[in-house]
């Protein structure tokens, strides 16, 4: 695992908006009485929507939040992978690059994220788009997949994802899941046994 710095450039303060104190207040109560540091991962999660990334000063105010020392809270936004220390686009792209979905064409995805996007890191100018590799995201058997945001997207060709990354950044509807004419993770076509009444 490479080393996980926090962003050059930081926000002044933070702060949840009135909403998210009152669900983060429902989150730590569902911890006994001195295990509320036990709500960090939800906090930081909460704190990242919030902000579109994890800057700073959100640790430390949901460090705050939970009476655990900052450097707690820092151990762990840095250790998780699902945080972001730095600025993502609006659409953060996270790419399988793992080998079912390298077989089955990551690396023709890549090349669109290159071309659509720029290099790993990178936030297009209109801060839309940002993209990067990461290990196995859990739907092999529908491989080349990516996960944007909270969402999924499966079966994926250079052309459809390309075509993805525009109706995104244009904020049109798009569908999650598979790209093709499967449902879940049935073989493409539809279901090939138990069809008969036998």
């Amino acid at each position: 695992m490479s080393v996980r710095r926090l962003h050059a450039e930081q926000p002044d303060s933070f702060a949840f908006t009135e909403e998210n104190v009152s669900w983060a207040t429902g989150q730590i109560a569902k911890f006994p009485e001195g295990r509320q540091a036990s709500a960090i991962i939800p906090l930081l999660w909460q704190a990242q929507k919030q902000a579109g990334w994890l800057p700073e000063p959100a640790i430390r105010y949901v460090a705050d939040m939970l009476d655990m020392p900052h450097i707690r809270a820092m151990e762990v936004a840095t250790f998780y992978t699902m945080f972001n220390l730095s600025p993502v686009g609006e659409h953060f792209v996270q790419l399988c690059g793992t080998t079912p979905c390298w077989l089955r064409g990551a690396d023709d995805l890549k090349s669109v994220c290159r071309k659509v996007i720029g290099e790993q890191g990178d936030i297009t100018e209109d801060g839309k788009l940002s993209w990067l590799e990461v290990e196995c995201l859990g739907a092999c058997v529908n491989a080349p997949m990516v996960q944007i945001n909270d969402d999924f997207y499966e079966d994926l060709t250079a052309e459809n994802f390309e075509q993805l990354l525009d109706d995104l950044r244009h904020g049109k509807e798009v569908a999650t899941g598979p790209q093709n004419s499967r449902h879940g993770s049935e073989p493409e076509g539809g279901l090939t046994v138990l069809k008969g009444d036998k």
